[in-house]
């Protein structure tokens, strides 16, 4: 099922984006948590935020998301069914078209802000 297949691409990917997701979650954390320091310090930070750079990173962050979560689904039906292990190849190709329509409406909603206006 692994060496070098589907299934262990899988699992990399799925450690991965759950790195990046952690990541994220206390850059934001910190991020947020720094209007204790002062106005001039949070908007400061959050002034950062605006350049494209970011912005694509919010799309990068979407696919993260919605992979993990996708994959997560994915190893829970491998894991209770009986059929999940048989199609668990179809079940990681489902997961990364749905990972990539996610990261395009997210790029769609974001070209605008990425390209400078909102």
């Amino acid at each position: 099922m692994y060496r070098g297949r589907e299934g262990q691409w899988s699992f990399y990917l799925h450690r991965l984006s759950g790195w990046a997701l952690m990541l994220y979650l206390l850059i934001h954390t910190v991020s947020i948590g720094s209007v204790m320091l002062g106005e001039g310090v949070y908007n400061t930070i959050h002034h950062v935020y605006d350049f494209a750079l970011f912005r694509l990173g919010l799309v990068g962050i979407a696919g993260a998301v919605a992979f993990h979560a996708f994959n997560g689904l994915r190893i829970i039906i491998m894991d209770f069914t009986s059929w999940g292990v048989r199609v668990q190849s179809q079940l990681f190709y489902g997961v990364l078209a749905l990972s990539a329509a996610a990261m395009a409406v997210t790029l769609y909603y974001n070209v605008p802000r990425i390209l400078g206006g909102y």
